[in-house]
């Protein structure tokens, strides 16, 4: 049987789409060690909010996501403000805040009778753009 009869077999796999870099000022904070779903639950309320607005609230929450998330906020914002010295703080807003899952240390929990169960220590990646309030978004013209 030749090689090209095995290549013909298999079904062909669908070209991926490059990932769409947005335009604005980001920041990324990768390893943090807070799982993902507890983190997502406090950026689901920060998403599209004006960046005054975003870190008041995240002031006043008392979680640890809370305290993460504000701080690559505010890296994000001050990344802004350092490229574009027109821009005021109140000018910004969240335009993205991504969430991803990072890698999870598994460790050996010591139980009765001599038994161990596994601890999972989930970790997650924050990824946040900010930009200005009213930017026109630059696509790649595959839009639309």
């Amino acid at each position: 049987m030749s090689d090209e009869g095995k290549a013909a077999d298999k079904p062909q796999r669908k070209p991926r789409s490059p990932r769409v870099r947005t335009s604005g000022y980001r920041a990324n904070v990768p390893f943090q060690r807070l799982s993902a779903t507890k983190v997502r639950r406090i950026a689901d309320n920060i998403r599209k909010k004006p960046y005054v607005e975003a870190i008041a609230l995240l002031e006043v929450l008392p979680h640890k996501g809370a305290r993460l998330l504000r701080k690559v906020i505010q890296s994000a914002a001050a990344n802004a403000l350092a490229q574009n010295k027109n821009l005021d703080e109140q000018m910004l807003y969240v335009k993205e805040l991504l969430i991803d899952v990072g890698p999870t240390m598994k460790r050996m929990w010591a139980r009765g009778r001599g038994r161990a169960d596994r601890l999972l220590k989930r970790s997650c990646h924050i990824s946040v753009v900010v930009d200005e309030i009213g930017a026109k978004e630059v696509g790649n013209g595959s839009e639309g």
